[in-house]
């Protein structure tokens, strides 16, 4: 079943840091709505209800029902604000979206078969490089994430954006900038302080508890 967010808003002429501080005390989040062709709107948003939805990866990258009022509109979280030290959402930026209109947004990576990959039962360790992508499309084929079979990778090897399974109608930007932009999202590599140094440690502690043992033997002798 689809995922879907609703965000009940309020309209709000009240602007400035006096009015913003009055609302977030009082349990809310000021907000603007922009983009579609229209003046930017601001809104109020229950705090609540915004924690309760940012606790949905998808929510970041996902098309929002923004109800205000008797009217709902799409749109899209393009900023967020949070409390440095304190758990408050602070300030949104929403984008309105048009079904007809292409919209750049960041999308995570989901991956998959990490526990079989060949290079891992070697010892290996994945290593992520990426944990999302930029990509282009319109609403309709927004994707909520784009998953990586990791489980045939071998040690040593990576996965590069041109070798990621994107939806119909979905464009990585980063590939689309041309040559040299084929960066690895996720390769297997050996573990530092492996089984071999692991061995040799308590080898070398022990050569060297001898020669300092020997070393004050010596002294003691003069």
């Amino acid at each position: 079943m689809a995922i879907s967010f609703e965000l009940n808003a309020e309209p709000r002429s009240d602007t400035g840091k006096g009015a913003s501080r009055r609302l977030r005390h009082a349990g809310k989040v000021p907000a603007i709505m922009y983009g579609g062709d229209k003046d930017p709107e601001s809104l109020t948003l229950s705090h609540n209800e915004v924690i309760r939805n940012l606790e949905h990866e998808a929510f970041y990258s996902h098309i929002l029902n923004v109800k205000v009022g008797g009217a709902t509109t799409r749109a899209v979280l393009r900023d967020l604000q949070r409390h440095p030290s304190r758990p408050v959402v602070m300030h949104m930026d929403l984008q309105r979206v048009s079904e007809s209109e292409k919209i750049k947004m960041n999308v995570p990576l989901h991956f998959a078969g990490e526990d079989v990959a060949p290079g891992v039962k070697e010892g290996g360790l994945v290593s992520h490089e990426l944990v999302e992508v930029e990509i282009e499309c319109l609403p309709r084929d927004l994707p909520e994430y784009l998953e990586i079979d990791v489980s045939t990778l071998e040690l040593g090897e990576s996965i590069h954006l041109s070798e990621l399974v994107v939806p119909k109608g979905v464009t990585l930007l980063e590939l689309a900038r041309g040559e040299g932009h084929d960066l690895a999202m996720v390769s297997i590599h050996v573990r530092r302080g492996g089984a071999e140094e692991e061995e040799e440690a308590p080898e070398a502690a022990a050569e060297g508890g001898e020669e300092a043992k020997e070393a004050g033997e010596g002294e003691g002798a003069d």
